[in-house]
């Protein structure tokens, strides 16, 4: 019991305004491990646990940090390398491809729940309920797709552009 009031005392912590939603955090005290998206409190050790582009990882990160998230740095007139911008393209279109691959498997999975519906009723494949039905999940499938797609030719377009420019150093080498 006296666990239980201690998780929920730790998540309700006002200390804990600040979240951060790129990782997750492993808080470690004697025997008591609990996972959270903002940083542990002081008393705890921390391990942050990353999940990127399929890769998990865990650091031990007791020292605290504050990352600057892009936007921002672009908001407050910062700049960020060619080489950063080009691994958060990278990464964006990375994530919209996976995207796409995750809607065709629930498209299937969907038809196959259609499928199934239509098995126990005892209709047949070329009654109208379920075409009208599979159109639908098409066509919502279809449209969520298509607006990835349409992002990562635009993010494309954005990499080659960014990829073409000539920086000030390329043109000391030169």
């Amino acid at each position: 019991m006296a666990k239980i009031v201690y998780l929920v005392v730790f998540f309700l912590s006002p200390s804990l305004a600040l979240a951060n939603t790129n990782a997750i955090y492993k808080c470690m005290k004697d025997d008591k491990v609990v996972f959270s998206h903002s940083v542990c409190p002081e008393a705890f050790r921390q391990h942050k646990i990353e999940y990127e582009n399929g890769i998990t990882t865990e650091v031990d990160s007791d020292k605290r940090e504050t990352k600057v998230d892009p936007l921002r740095a672009l908001l407050n007139k910062q700049t960020i390398s060619k080489e950063k911008l080009l691994l958060l393209l990278d990464g964006e279109i990375y994530r919209l491809n996976q995207e796409n691959s995750y809607f065709e498997i629930l498209r299937a999975s969907e038809i196959q729940k259609l499928d199934r519906k239509r098995f126990w009723q005892t209709k047949a494949k070329d009654d109208p309920s379920y075409g009208l039905e599979l159109q639908e999940i098409n066509e919502r499938f279809d449209q969520l797709m298509l607006n990835n797609t349409n992002v990562i030719e635009v993010l494309n377009k954005h990499k080659q552009k960014i990829e073409g420019e000539v920086t000030p150093d390329q043109l000391m080498s030169q």
